[in-house]
């Protein structure tokens, strides 16, 4: 079977969060079964050597603006297909974002050209290969389903899976014309979303099935807490949706061979995590303390939660606990960090900027990584810090609740608790998960025993690429019949 994936990034190629690895994980699974996947993305400045190699399959003599065309590479175990449009994607930075922090001014026509150059490949293939099924990802693909319904063809089937609903994709409807799309999408069940034009929406109301990155966050979306205006559809559309739990890729996040460790180690050499530990503190500033040393590898939004933690840095401090944070994003955070670890000289460390080695480190080094966020959707961190024995203290919400079993009583006394929860979510329920944290990594048996349990917790994709796959057969052979 063949399946085109849609996607803005992919790790290790172009990444800015979590739907790369997941981008760049998932194909790989599901070709270990047997499925042949080709990943569709825009070839941003810092992929043109990569595309330089690849082999023309499709030009565009107009796409938005500009001439354009479609590069086939096989790169890192991935079969991938750069749109190259330099008019679009040639900018500096942020693949999303302009040197003033804001969205790019064009961000609509940059990524309907994705959907419109996805919707031509998934209509009359390419270079002899021609999908099966669609799997759009994120509001930047989300149009691709309305061009192929305006397309008035018969059209393979789409998935649409929902990385993070927060994030939309909304333009004013006057663009619907250069956005290249017909009046009558502009309705309540195409492109229309409370009179503006909505990219994920139009995703959600014309794909076939809806997947997402957890089974409580699928839940969760259809609620208004956390449906962001989108509760209604998804209510409409729930026989569609499925939770399907985000996986890591093994082989990337792997203790025993990761080469931006300082020494590698596994569930039987715990031990060795020390040398990292070290490494950690020395990149930090941070001097040896009796309590745990935490980390935060996160964007610095609210979202995340991590207001809440300046919050409870006095009492974490108090406690003899340390802190690892890398990360970037609203300034008033990076700000109040940055304050914070000078308050807190030798237990507060702060690094603003992206760093996927350092990441990787604060994983291998570091005893437990916060993850207090108001809503998530999946969540990878906590994943590579289960894969690390770099305990969880996380927030019970969408994919966190999915993939850490809580300290409890009952559970420390099954033996099967692999990090702590906490709830309702807030800066009090925080501050207790932290010093529940604290005072078990005070018992080394218990926190070693939960670190051992934690590394061999499952964490890949192969569960999960068997139940994506299974929707891809189950709507291919539906349309066949058809």
């Amino acid at each position: 079977m063949n399946v085109l994936f849609v996607a803005s990034e992919c790790a290790p190629f172009i990444k800015t969060g979590g739907l790369a690895d997941v981008i760049g994980a998932v194909p790989k699974a599901l070709a270990a079964a047997g499925t042949d996947v080709k990943v569709l993305f825009p070839a941003y400045p810092a992929l043109h050597a990569l595309a330089a190699g690849g082999r023309s399959i499709r030009r565009f003599d107009d796409l938005f603006g500009g001439k354009a065309e479609v590069k086939a590479i096989n790169a890192e175990g991935l079969e991938i297909l750069l749109l190259v449009a330099p008019h679009l994607y040639d900018r500096d930075g942020n693949i999303y974002l302009g040197p003033d922090g804001q969205d790019w001014s064009d961000n609509h026509l940059r990524f309907a050209a994705l959907g419109c150059a996805g919707a031509e490949l998934a209509l009359d293939g390419a270079d002899g290969w021609a999908p099966d099924v669609v799997n759009v990802h994120d509001w930047q693909a989300g149009l691709l389903p309305a061009y192929l319904s305006q397309s008035g063809r018969n059209t393979p089937p789409v998935v649409m899976t929902i990385h993070n609903i927060a994030f939309q994709g909304l333009f004013d409807a006057s663009e619907l014309a250069n956005l290249k799309l017909k009046g009558e999408m502009f309705a309540a069940d195409g492109v229309e979303y409370y009179g503006r034009i909505s990219f994920l929406k139009a995703g959600l109301a014309l794909s076939d099935k809806i997947t997402t990155v957890s089974p409580s966050y699928a839940c969760e979306l259809l609620t208004p807490e956390f449906g962001m205006g989108l509760d209604g559809l998804l209510r409409e559309r729930r026989s569609d949706l499925s939770g399907i739990l985000n996986g890591i890729d093994l082989e990337t996040w792997n203790p025993e061979s990761d080469p931006h460790l300082v020494e590698s180690y596994s569930a039987r050499s715990l031990k060795r995590k020390a040398a990292n530990k070290r490494e950690v503190e020395a990149r930090f500033g941070l001097q040896r303390q009796d309590g745990p040393l935490f980390c935060v590898v996160s964007r610095l939004t609210s979202q995340k939660g991590l207001d809440m933690l300046l919050e409870c840095l006095p009492s974490l401090v108090a406690k003899g606990a340390g802190l690892a944070l890398l990360g970037s994003g609203d300034s008033a955070l990076e700000r109040q960090f940055a304050d914070a670890s000078s308050r807190h000289p030798g237990q507060v460390g702060v690094i603003i900027g992206y760093d996927e080695p350092l990441s990787h480190l604060l994983q291998g080094g570091c005893d437990a990584i916060l993850v207090p966020s108001r809503f998530e959707p999946c969540g990878l961190t906590q994943l590579y810090g289960l894969r690390y024995g770099t305990l969880p203290v996380v927030a019970r919400t969408g994919g966190l609740a999915d993939t850490v079993i809580d300290a409890n009583e009952a559970a420390l006394a099954a033996e099967c608790a692999t990090g702590f929860q906490f709830a309702p979510i807030n800066a009090t329920m925080l501050e207790q998960a932290i010093a529940r944290a604290c005072a078990t990594y005070r018992q080394p048996r218990i926190w070693w025993a939960m670190m051992r349990r934690a590394m061999r917790h499952p964490v890949g994709w192969d569960a999960s690429a068997a139940a994506y796959e299974a929707i891809y057969r189950s709507l291919a052979a539906h349309r066949a019949k058809g």
